[in-house]
């Protein structure tokens, strides 16, 4: 059997409404987590303690660049950033499978080494559900 495994070679980070990063280095698709609720009482059955599932918490998602301080990208970046507001997200994989979702950006972090690229990391807390496509 073939192995359908990929690499991210010619992904794509979009936010809509004003930016596609460009020089992409590496994506972090978000992390959802369930709460955990504890349902216990008095007659669980053996003593033990029982839960349900209870609230979904999308997470965060990242996404790195080449990072060139004060061109086109940097600015809306730190835009968005300031000003809080809420976007749709969307991450293109090379097989055509997208998925999207609203988020506001609440990291911003940028290196500067002595002797190579200067990068830049944008975290974004997802709101809300996914929507995901079938591949292409």
């Amino acid at each position: 059997m073939a192995t359908e495994a990929m690499i991210g070679y010619q992904s794509v980070y979009r936010i809509h409404d004003g930016l596609d990063p460009g020089e992409l280095i590496n994506i972090t698709p978000g992390e959802a987590t369930a709460d955990r609720v504890e349902v216990t009482h008095m007659n669980s059955p053996d003593r033990r303690r029982e839960y349900i599932s209870g609230m979904i918490d999308s997470g965060e998602a990242s996404f790195e660049i080449n990072w060139s301080p004060g061109n086109a990208t940097d600015l809306l970046i730190r835009e968005l950033f300031t000003s809080g507001d809420v976007r749709t997200h969307q991450i293109e994989f090379p097989n055509g499978v997208t998925v999207d979702y609203d988020a506001t950006i609440i990291g911003f972090s940028k290196a500067v080494p002595i002797d190579d690229r200067m990068t830049a990391t944008v975290t974004v807390a997802v709101s809300g559900a996914e929507t995901w496509t079938a591949a292409a």
